[in-house]
């Protein structure tokens, strides 16, 4: 079936109901929220009623989750919607959800964080791990609550593969050529993780080269984000899975110890204990290339098994094929699409103190950029076609590339390695962390407090 957007829009669930006590009157606003989603045919009209008489936009969450989860009285839902925000997006969840946020000023009635755990632990009652009634409140967390979505999926609906098993490079035969991968090297550790197959589990848990690491893919963003995992005053490192939430089509990643939600595009936890924390995982280089490239590149390269422990068809090009071939999103998130499309590819880096982004295209017939971030100089080497940059300091160097060789302005011959740029008499200039994404996420996440390279 060709992907389109409204494919996942409209959800229903089998069950979503929670217990409403009868609408008199003088009802709390918590039965009427209630009573939207699974209410009698009566007290879902006094409901609507009631809401409509109030005329308060603070109803507004509250039915835009029943709007999604309900199964046939959605005209009547977007009825009571327009007549509180004056908005017409009829039934359309996908709609709404952009104008809730598009309105942060409007701020949910005091009952929605009971009512949309009430929803959400109907779906799947181990998201009680998550929204604890203490966790849930605006004032407790770093992001929205109304703009937390359903992804579809049950905790651990998308299983982390924790240290997986791994073959040499040339027992891979299940590979091809051109399938792309993950590319990690730590202190001379080497490995390799096919895109075909952490679509299927968007989080590994490994030690690698001796430093605790988490690879978070997103596939709706495109984004996969290699994080050490050893945080500054914790005995043990974080082992990280995914919740089945999402926020703004960008995942919500969970730690397995404190069970906090974490934004996978910032590294920073947005609802639960650790919120308030001050942590911020540091990211580590990865690359996205070829497997022919990368195998060239690093002989030495271990690569991950086909034996994962779970049934899936890791075949090439089978995962999120419909939804990587288009242009539309899965779930909402608002995005300015003035000068890039919502899933033009770009290439970020968020380090010195700043975050800048160089869109794929340019490295279009220019690989070698000579840039910098906050002052700090750097280069980036890029492939489009195979969707590969990495970046590196480069001091007070500038580069050209030269007979597929990189030269320095002094003509100095320089090696590319996954570590560092090698120079003459064996100077090295440090890799910066950096990853992959779609600009959508970019836009979402640091669009206004980022620059972009206009080539």
């Amino acid at each position: 079936m060709k992907f389109t957007r409204r494919r996942f829009g409209g959800l229903a669930i089998a069950g979503a109901s929670v217990p409403v006590t009868g609408l008199a009157q003088d009802i709390s606003l918590l039965d009427v929220q209630r009573a939207a989603l699974s209410g009698t045919t009566s007290e879902f009209d006094a409901a609507m009623a009631r809401i409509k008489e109030r005329g308060n936009p603070d109803m507004a969450a509250a039915l835009i989750v029943s709007l999604r989860f309900s199964r046939s009285r959605g005209v009547q839902i977007a009825d009571a919607l327009k007549s509180i925000t004056s908005e017409d997006h009829f039934t359309d969840w996908f709609e709404w959800m952009l104008w809730q946020e598009r309105n942060p000023q409007i701020k949910p009635h005091a009952d929605f964080p009971t009512f949309k755990r009430e929803v959400l632990l109907r779906v799947d009652e181990n998201f009680a791990d998550f929204l604890r009634p203490e966790h849930i409140q605006p004032e407790a967390m770093r992001i929205r609550l109304e703009e937390i979505s359903w992804g579809g999926v049950v905790k651990d609906g998308i299983p982390s593969l924790d240290n997986p098993d791994l073959l040499e490079a040339a027992e891979a035969d299940y590979l091809r050529g051109d399938d792309l991968v993950f590319g990690v090297s730590i202190n001379g550790d080497t490995r390799a993780y096919p895109l075909r197959i952490m679509g299927w589990h968007e989080m590994f848990n490994e030690v690698i080269g001796g430093v605790p690491v988490a690879l978070a893919y997103c596939t709706l963003c495109g984004s996969g984000i290699l994080f050490e995992t050893q945080v500054s005053g914790r005995p043990k490192p974080l082992v990280f899975g995914s919740s089945g939430f999402l926020y703004r089509s960008n995942k919500l990643m969970f730690d397995r110890e404190t069970n906090s939600l974490w934004n996978q595009y910032t590294g920073k936890p947005v609802v639960g204990p650790l919120v308030g924390s001050g942590i911020e995982l540091k990211q580590r280089p990865v690359v996205i290339t070829t497997w022919d490239n990368w195998k060239a590149a690093n002989p030495s390269t271990k690569v991950l098994s086909l034996d994962t422990g779970h049934r899936r068809d890791y075949g090439s090009g089978v995962v999120y094929n419909d939804y990587f071939a288009s242009p539309d999103l899965m779930f909402p998130a608002q995005v300015d699409q003035r000068q890039h499309a919502q899933k033009d590819y770009i290439f970020t880096v968020r380090q010195f103190g700043a975050a800048r982004a160089w869109p794929l295209d340019a490295f279009v017939g220019m690989p070698v950029i000579n840039d910098a971030i906050a002052g700090t100089p750097l280069l980036l080497i890029g492939d489009a076609e195979t969707r590969s940059v990495r970046a590196y300091e480069r001091s007070d160097h500038t580069f050209t590339p030269t007979a597929g060789r990189l030269q320095d302005q002094n003509g100095g011959e320089w090696r590319v390695t996954e570590d560092a740029l090698v120079g003459p008499e064996g100077a090295r200039l440090p890799r910066v962390a950096g990853h992959i994404s779609y600009w959508f996420a970019w836009d979402n996440y640091l669009g206004d407090a980022a620059t972009v390279y206009q080539g």
